[in-house]
């Protein structure tokens, strides 16, 4: 069975940091390794949005709002996926999950900022901004 257990989220003031975590197990002997493994975030009301992907190869990418203050990366060694967040922001508060895509099989380049190319989810991490 394949899981995604993340850290608690945090409360922090603004311009402050957080990272969370997100520890993947049971994947290996059923999917191998994901081409990709992202951090979204949900807003209350709003649909689940991509914040930073990293692929198999370590390349990373991230949604414009975040470039420069978040960091995402991977400890494959623990199955460790990370998202370091820095110079935070009220409107960055949201419900956070971690995700990856073990398993897909496709004949094209993903957008792994995408929600539809994950199919595997963390449980969310609540993460507050305050002013």
């Amino acid at each position: 069975q394949v899981k995604m257990v993340q850290s608690e989220g945090g409360s922090v003031q603004a311009g402050g940091s957080l990272r969370l975590s997100c520890v993947s197990s049971g994947y290996k002997i059923i999917h191998g390794d994901p081409y990709c493994m992202s951090w979204f975030r949900e807003f209350p009301g709003k649909q689940r949005e991509g914040v930073a992907t990293i692929l198999i190869g370590g390349d990373t990418d991230y949604t414009d709002s975040v470039k420069g203050r978040f960091t995402i990366s991977r400890d494959s060694a623990n199955d460790t996926l990370y998202l370091q967040m820095n110079s935070l922001r009220p409107e960055d508060t949201a419900m956070y999950y971690c995700a990856a895509d073990f398993g897909r099989r496709r004949a094209y380049v993903p957008n792994c900022l995408r929600r539809s190319e994950m199919n595997y989810w963390g449980q969310g991490a609540q993460v507050t901004v305050s002013s």
